[in-house]
């Protein structure tokens, strides 16, 4: 993947130009306005669309078009049905190699497969388990530093905590210790700063550019990482149960192990998928408690009456607080934070009775899918009750996709939702968040779903 935006523009128009006269129905003409739309408001743009065309649409953005499939047929065909039909190393998750490197989220095909296959033994139950301790004692120290009465930056809090977890859990670090732990903390917030600024200013190159500052952190970054690397590889700790650890010992059904690169890129990719995903969704949680009192209630008569005040266990996160997973599962299918699935066509193929040519931009969307009303009625209203056990069961294949699907399903599915349910259940056993008189939040896209502008919330006494 070339970092050079002029030759990527060109290698777009050429792709486009080749597949003329395939591409499904929408605007064909250059628009800053829908451009603009796309990046800052897009849901509006594209349930009518959808309305208009039905589940495959194309729309041109700067200087090409790009495909978006929606609805539960469109989810399924992308994510499980036919993946072989697409590469993500070639979509804008290309954006991310400058920082990640060929993580997970970068790479396709055997490759892809390889390295999910060595690392899956690092996310089973066990070892989220084991990392479950860090996230309850960081949880505790940044809970009992809320003073009710107070106004606190909900966003900026949970992302403070998530990245405190993400430095114990993934790299092994103490994030108080001066030196590898804050300063990885500090660097990887500043070069995910990068992703979060108007694409345009993405493509400046010169001195104190957003892309010097991007390549300045990433620099840091490799430092620490390697040194972590190569400490583990000489000491190694049987007793340490960070991912870094795991995957520097973890080996393939062939004796294959990672290389100091690959580890780096790996557990970068997790810092960045785990992290930001996280802060999303426990802030849009805490968001919507703050407008449903009454499902508060529910949630703390269900922890009273499951954990009688004691820090919950992961067993108990899972299997016994139902009503706390129907919680967390309309959440994400509001606010799902990785909202757009990217992709870029490797072959020619048809769906909903259009050709999508080879090379085209194709783009799932699960935070459009999931509010169109035959698939969820009322989709904006919050109600948790859509997901009891029957009701999930029932809905149709692909009509809920918060975490992708098929083979590239999130790899950190079940360590991410430990830490929301983890550290939701944890702050509602002794506080809450209030919404602000006259405030309102707004939705910002990149790098992930979030708040713009963050969300200050009171803390208040628990009900």
């Amino acid at each position: 993947m070339s970092a050079n935006p002029v030759r990527r523009v060109v290698e777009d128009v050429a792709s486009e130009w080749r597949g003329r006269g395939k591409f499904p129905p929408g605007p064909k003409d250059f628009s800053f306005v829908r451009t603009h739309q796309i990046a800052h408001d897009p849901l509006p743009l594209l349930l009518g669309a959808y309305e208009e065309h039905g589940p495959i649409f194309s729309m041109r953005l700067l200087h090409t078009r790009v495909i978006f499939m929606l609805g539960p047929e469109a989810n399924q065909f992308v994510t499980v049905g036919h993946p072989e039909n697409f590469h993500w190393r070639e979509s804008s998750f290309g954006d991310l190699i400058p920082l990640l490197g060929d993580g997970l989220l970068t790479v396709d095909d055997d490759y892809h497969d390889r390295a999910r296959a060595i690392m899956m033994p690092a996310f089973h139950r066990e070892q989220v388990t084991a990392s479950t301790a860090a996230m309850a004692a960081e949880s505790e120290q940044a809970i009992s530093a809320l003073v009710p009465g107070e106004v606190v930056d909900v966003y900026d809090w949970m992302r403070n905590l998530a990245m405190r977890i993400a430095m114990r859990a993934l790299l092994g670090l103490d994030p108080d210790v001066a030196g590898k732990g804050a300063a990885a903390a500090d660097h990887f917030e500043r070069a995910l700063g990068y992703y979060g600024i108007d694409y345009g200013l993405r493509l400046l190159r010169g001195p104190g550019s957003p892309w010097r500052k991007l390549v300045a952190s990433r620099r840091v970054l490799d430092e620490i990482v390697f040194g972590e690397v190569a400490r583990s590889r000489a000491n190694p700790d049987p007793s340490r149960h960070d991912i870094l650890s795991l995957l520097v010992g973890v080996r393939g059904e062939g004796g294959e192990s990672f290389t100091d690169r690959e580890i780096r890129d790996q557990v970068m990719t997790l810092m960045f998928a785990g992290h930001d995903t996280s802060t999303s969704t426990l802030t849009f949680m805490l968001h919507e408690l703050a407008r449903h009192p009454e499902v508060v209630n529910r949630l703390c008569v269900e922890q009273d009456r499951v954990l009688a005040g004691a820090t919950p266990t992961i067993d108990q996160l899972e299997r016994e607080m139902p009503y706390l997973d129907m919680v967390l599962d309309e959440v994400l299918r509001l606010y799902p934070p990785a909202w757009i699935g990217p992709r870029r066509a490797v072959r020619e193929f048809e769906f909903g009775g259009y050709t999508v040519p080879r090379d085209a931009y194709v783009n799932y969307c699960s935070w459009a899918s999931h509010r169109i009303p035959e698939v969820f009625p009322n989709p904006e209203a919050f109600i948790p009750e859509r997901f009891t056990r029957e009701r999930k069961a029932a809905l149709r294949r692909g009509a809920y996709v918060p975490f992708g699907g098929g083979q590239r399903i999130c790899i950190g599915k079940r360590f991410g939702q430990t830490e929301v349910k983890l550290v939701a259940t944890m702050l509602l056993q002794r506080l809450r968040f209030d919404a602000l008189p006259g405030r309102t939040m707004t939705v910002r896209q990149m790098p992930t779903l979030s708040p713009k502008g963050g969300l200050p919330m009171r803390v208040g006494p628990r009900a």
